[in-house]
């Protein structure tokens, strides 16, 4: 015989299939165990019969989630977007001391506008690739987002150290 002890330790019999508490065939509480048929021909009618499904009815397939690839690719998409921004706001407040000191009340205006407009781009194109590429597939909002992050490359930054150099 065991000591307590060692028979603590041990798990005989807990693979046994009559002790499992839950099969995978069974139902959840609250629904039903298969799904009602009815015979070719017959035509269900009166109440509960809108859960009865039509023999042409189709289940639609569980939506299928990202792999790790595309997971990835958008992470780092996304890194790079909050980069862009982050340099669309350090070019612009670089190049606004330089426009703003030779240009009248509307030019700082205008330049005022098109600064936050352009710093606000970068999210909003990564936010409406995402949202207005959910039905469509992974390869299409992958290039979207690459195609975004050439465009939106924030010039002012790249270009602020030769410019206020030669400009002035």
């Amino acid at each position: 015989m065991l000591s307590r002890d060692d028979d603590a330790l041990r798990w005989e019999g807990d693979d046994d299939p009559t002790l499992d508490a839950r099969s995978e065939t069974a139902a959840e509480p609250g629904e039903p165990s298969e799904a009602p048929v009815l015979p070719e021909g017959w035509r269900a009618v009166g109440a509960g019969s809108e859960t009865v499904p039509e023999d042409d009815a189709v289940e639609p397939a569980p939506a299928q989630g990202l792999g790790n690839v595309a997971l990835v690719s958008l992470g780092l998409l996304g890194g790079v977007y909050l980069f862009w921004t982050i340099g669309w706001v350090l070019g612009t407040t670089r190049l606004a001391a330089w426009v703003q000191s030779g240009t009248d009340a509307v030019a700082d205006v205008m330049f005022q506008a098109s600064m936050w407009l352009a710093i606000a781009t970068p999210v909003a194109w990564f936010a409406a690739v995402l949202i207005l590429t959910r039905r469509a597939a992974t390869w299409k909002r992958i290039v979207l987002l690459l195609a975004g992050a050439v465009v939106l490359v924030p010039w002012p930054f790249l270009m602020s150290g030769s410019f206020i150099v030669v400009g002035g």
